[in-house]
């Protein structure tokens, strides 16, 4: 939530016709220590000011989560061991992770 408040002082801000350097100094005046970073602001400065209307993120796929817990390394162990052959889908059933979650 604090992004988008952010943002949407940023792009009021950019649509007010200030300069990047003084949406900075506003920002930073306005939230002190919680102000974005520069380059943030700076980079949602641009895009506002080449007509971007949203402050939310753009949709984007997720990062696969990576399994490395102790309990799931034990469980992979077990498995080959008990069964070398198995198919990648079987083993992936038996582990009870997605087939992206290991590398």
């Amino acid at each position: 939530m604090v992004k988008i408040e952010h943002r949407a002082m940023i792009k009021f801000l950019t649509k007010r016709r200030k300069n990047a350097q003084t949406v900075f100094n506003e920002m930073e005046t306005i939230y002190g220590e919680q102000c974005p970073s520069k380059s943030i602001i700076y980079k949602w400065y641009g895009l506002f000011n080449h007509s971007r209307k949203s402050t939310e993120d753009d949709p984007h796929s997720e990062r696969p989560v990576v399994a490395t817990t102790s309990d799931i390394v034990e469980k992979v162990k077990k498995i080959v061991m008990e069964d070398s052959q198995l198919k990648k889908n079987q083993f992936f059933v038996l582990v009870g992770v997605s087939d992206t979650t290991i590398l």
